[in-house]
């Protein structure tokens, strides 16, 4: 907890003092408030918005999506199978509407957390460093889920079995 508290207090001082330095602060002279109205005839350029939704960002998401579906949908196939073979723990199976919109609801969520950290924002210090890092989080989930789905593509009968059922 006081690394926490260390950390957030080291944030908090450190962009207070950027935010008072700046242009702000160096005084003008006096010659350059009067007299001179000519503008420049070229404007100052604006940083270039940031293209959030770009190959990486949808390709990524494209496989977390697969791996979700892929563990999704091997699950619903196992709990359909134990239930026809009549196992006591397979007593009810969930309907597929109610999968896909639990599912769906979560895949958005970590979609839209994605998306913001992938995306520019100005107000957070080491923002940089953050925005770098917004594909960890897809890649280990969809690994995690594609060995999920893996293993239970491979699950057998316990042992003893046979293709008629369990004595």
């Amino acid at each position: 907890m006081r690394t926490l508290q260390f950390i957030v207090c080291t944030l908090l001082i450190g962009s207070f003092s950027m935010a008072q330095e700046g242009p702000h602060d160096t005084a003008l002279p006096a010659a350059e408030y009067g007299g001179n109205f000519v503008q420049s005839s070229t404007l100052p350029s604006s940083p270039q918005p940031q293209k959030v939704f770009d190959k990486k960002f949808m390709i990524l998401m494209g496989v977390l999506g697969t791996a979700e579906t892929m563990r999704l949908t091997t699950r619903h196939l196992v709990l359909v199978h134990e239930q026809a073979e009549g196992a006591p723990w397979a007593t009810t199976i969930p309907s597929h509407s109610h999968l896909v919109v639990r599912n769906a609801s979560i895949f958005a969520a970590e979609m839209l957390v994605a998306y913001e950290i992938k995306k520019r924002h100005d107000w957070l210090p080491g923002d940089r460093v953050v925005r770098k890092l917004w594909w960890v989080y897809p890649v280990a989930a969809s690994v995690i889920d594609f060995k999920l789905a893996a293993h239970t593509m491979q699950l057998q009968p316990p042992s003893g079995c046979t293709e008629q059922g369990c004595p």
